[in-house]
């Protein structure tokens, strides 16, 4: 369990003077959020706001689901260069990521020898020799720099931040900010190149939310205010505007996506935390493999539901025995109830069944497992087939 008790939680103001944050970095977006009353958490040494002053968590909530919602995130962009990255990226890598085309992305796994999971992340093969790595909060440049000795590559980090544009509305902003229209084709783990207002930008269609949206990458040598202007004016239409991160957890517990850090760590394999989708046990050596070849392919992750919000590293007990542990919790607004995500202590754990669940209230209240993700089953969300936009009551 980290510092919040479940009444309180320390966060990160601006304010006025000098002193200790040298290992601090801003977001280039910065002083577009300050007017606004940013309150951040520390994400990979980077600030990432979990919530405005100007908007609830609640409103943010609903902004995501029927508007369009930007979160300048904390993910930590690395860049691997060299006539040896791809076979480094195979290496670290849990899939065969000699598969991935030039201009395409792919979701990335790293684990320890024992299979144990290090971090998580969106790898962007942005030319034949060059890759892209947005990586979770975790200690993965250190670790890649060690398995690169010997090998003809660069890794750097080319203080590159990046920002989701997500919710229903978030393609029509594209259009809007696209010089030239909209990039074809453009689905699901695509990636393009594009102009907004004069300036070309990388763009992949990813996202935390399971809602349709894009996320788009900010370089140094980036216009950052003129980029943001221009996004502002071609989303102004649709009800653009920033948010926080404490509304889009409530969406990502919903969508079943995970932290790292939280719902895994170095303690579980990708099978413990259903993610073994994304090990090629067929591909060549990858660091991780002979373990995770004998590990357990079982799942041990499910989702929550209940009466109240369920509290972060709290026990999950079924006839009085602990079963497992709350790894994620929040309210959910559309679902009207408590959500919440658990790893159990033993696989096989059926939906439906009835637990009591540790609250931030300090209690126990009666719940029950659910399959993850709570709804919208198929994804068809995020693909923009996901029908009519839900009504706020």
């Amino acid at each position: 369990m980290g510092s919040s008790d479940g009444k309180s939680r320390d966060l990160v103001t601006t304010m006025a003077g000098s002193g200790w944050d040298f290992s601090l970095t801003r977001h280039c977006y910065h002083d577009i959020e300050q007017p606004l009353g940013p309150h951040y958490c520390v994400y990979n040494r980077r600030l990432m706001a979990c919530f405005f002053d100007h908007r609830s968590t609640e409103d943010g909530y609903w902004l995501l689901r029927q508007k369009v919602a930007v979160l300048n995130t904390g993910e930590l962009p690395l860049q691997f260069k060299g006539a040896d990255a791809l076979l480094l990226m195979d290496k670290l890598f849990t899939k065969d990521m000699t598969k991935l085309k030039t201009g395409r992305c792919a979701y990335g796994l790293a684990c320890y020898e024992d299979g144990g999971l290090i971090v998580d992340g969106i790898l962007l093969r942005v030319a034949d020799d060059c890759f892209w790595y947005a990586q979770a909060d975790g200690d993965f440049y250190s670790w890649a720099r060690a398995h690169a000795v010997g090998l003809n590559i660069e890794i750097t980090d080319p203080k590159i931040f990046v920002s989701q544009v997500q919710g229903p509305n978030s393609m029509k902003v594209l259009a809007a900010a696209c010089d030239d229209g909209m990039p074809e084709p453009f689905g699901y783990f695509a990636m393009a190149r594009v102009k907004f207002g004069g300036q070309e930008v990388v763009i992949t269609r990813t996202g935390y939310t399971n809602e349709l949206g894009w996320e788009y990458y900010t370089e140094s040598h980036h216009d950052a205010d003129a980029l943001w202007q221009h996004l502002k004016r071609a989303g102004a239409p649709f009800g653009l505007d920033i948010f926080g991160l404490d509304s889009m957890h409530i969406r990502r517990i919903e969508a079943g996506i995970l932290n790292a850090g939280s719902d895994f760590d170095h303690t579980t394999t990708p099978f413990d935390v259903g993610l073994g989708m994304f090990v090629d046990q067929d591909k060549g050596d990858f660091i991780g493999k002979a373990a995770l070849k004998k590990a357990s392919k079982s799942n041990r992750l499910i989702g929550v539901l209940c009466n109240a919000e369920p509290h972060i590293g709290a026990e999950i007990k079924r006839d009085g025995h602990v079963v497992g542990k709350v790894t994620a919790g929040a309210l959910s607004p559309y679902l009207k109830q408590g959500v919440g995500i658990a790893l159990m202590l033993e696989p096989g754990n059926l939906p439906d069944t009835l637990v009591t669940i540790g609250c931030i209230d300090g209690k126990f209240h009666e719940g029950k497992l659910a399959t993850l993700p709570l709804y919208d089953k198929a994804g068809e969300i995020q693909r923009g087939k996901g029908g009519a936009i839900p009504l706020r009551d």
